[in-house]
């Protein structure tokens, strides 16, 4: 099989696909990869033969630090204007010109797309090469009819495509998805059945004992954007008796921080899938990635959105009791201590979270979801 791999936007897009194109890749399948220009280093870094699909600088992740820029903070509402603005119109636009020439040129059996990513699936109809889909969206309540069909049609249109008013042709194929089934929104407008896998074995939740353990991160995107939240958050955890761990990313300089007490440690960038295993509490921004590897080891978290699906993922784990939230532009230093002290101490949650994460380690591993893609390519 000819497996072409797609995406648009950053790293949080194309890290879910990379342990799927792994397994195909190990099983002897030939993979490529499509999708930012910035991020075309990361892909081949992984072992992948990449295209670009946008210009180098678009989504760069070795560019020179320019320092954090002030605080941005989006209500739902708001971005879901700007998802329909950056995907359903300039990214879709952009996937459905540049990826007929990579299929051209790689000649695939199957495209899997990112769920985020609309245009392709243009493209791939233009071609009549079949379309797979990953979810990536873990709430599942940005990719709406009314938000972005009409956008989506108008570039449908340029391509001489009727219109898909219903968002049809975007699930027709094989759905995707590394994640707790019960997690996706009920409130999802996207009809699907997808088949469920997970990527990695994470270990076993236990309840540890002692001192605990907490982690902060505001993702590899929105840090950046993060204004004075770092400085609140590890000001507000410093009181508490706990080792404070946090990722500011790799282009902040921990330093930039000022000096942090003796149980507060800063670092640019560390494995996520290694400082999970052993902490008791994660606060982020509620990034989709950053959440359901957070819940595969049964962490609670205190999620504070900033953009993107952060807004309705922050609702939908709040809804199942997974996670206290607070609100990022106003949260005080006070509230942060006061509300992960309240977190750590709440055994219940603490059980729910377990609960999904047995969820998660009950799916199949990725050759499950190979051998649909191998079907889906036949």
């Amino acid at each position: 099989m000819r497996l072409l791999v797609t995406f648009v936007g950053g790293l949080g897009h194309l890290a879910p696909l990379l342990p799927l194109a792994r397994a195909a890749r190990d099983a002897g399948h030939h993979v490529a990869i499509a999708g930012s220009g910035g991020l075309v280093p990361r892909i081949e870094e992984a072992g992948f033969t990449a295209f670009a699909t946008s210009p180098r600088p678009h989504h760069d992740q070795t560019r020179a630090s320019r320092g954090r820029t002030p605080l941005e903070v989006m209500d739902a509402r708001a971005t879901e204007l700007e998802f329909a603005d950056n995907f359903a119109d300039r990214g879709a636009r952009r996937m459905a010109l540049a990826v007929p020439d990579v299929i051209r040129a790689y000649k695939p059996d199957l495209v899997l797309r990112d769920e985020t990513d609309l245009g392709t699936t243009i493209a791939a109809q233009l071609l009549d090469v079949p379309v797979a889909s990953h979810l990536v969206l873990a709430a599942g309540l940005l990719i709406r009819p009314e938000l972005v069909a009409q956008r989506l049609d108008s570039i449908r249109a340029e391509h001489g495509l009727p219109p898909d008013p219903e968002l049809t042709l975007l699930t027709s194929g094989l759905v995707l998805t590394d994640a707790a089934p019960s997690f996706r929104s009920p409130m999802s407008p996207m009809s699907l059945s997808p088949t469920h896998y997970r990527s990695f074995v994470a270990p076993r939740a236990t309840s540890r004992s002692g001192r605990p353990r907490v982690y902060v991160t505001l993702g590899t995107i929105f840090n950046t954007a993060s204004g004075d939240l770092f400085e609140r958050l590890l000001a507000g955890l410093a009181g508490l008796d706990a080792d404070i761990i946090a990722t500011v990313g790799r282009g902040t300089d921990p330093a930039d921080l000022g000096p942090q007490p003796a149980h507060v440690r800063v670092e640019r960038f560390l494995p996520q899938g290694d400082v999970l295993t052993d902490v008791d509490l994660v606060i982020s921004h509620g990034g989709s990635g950053s959440l359901m590897a957070t819940l595969a080891h049964g962490l609670p978290s205190v999620l504070l959105p900033l953009g993107a699906d952060q807004p309705h993922n922050a609702m939908r784990a709040h809804e199942l009791g997974l996670a206290a939230t607070l609100d990022a532009a106003t949260v005080t230093l006070e509230e942060v201590g006061a509300c992960a002290r309240e977190v750590l101490a709440d055994d219940d949650m603490r059980a729910r979270c377990v609960g999904v994460a047995d969820e998660w380690q009950a799916l199949p591993g990725p050759s499950a979801a190979l051998a649909a893609l191998e079907e889906a390519a036949r």
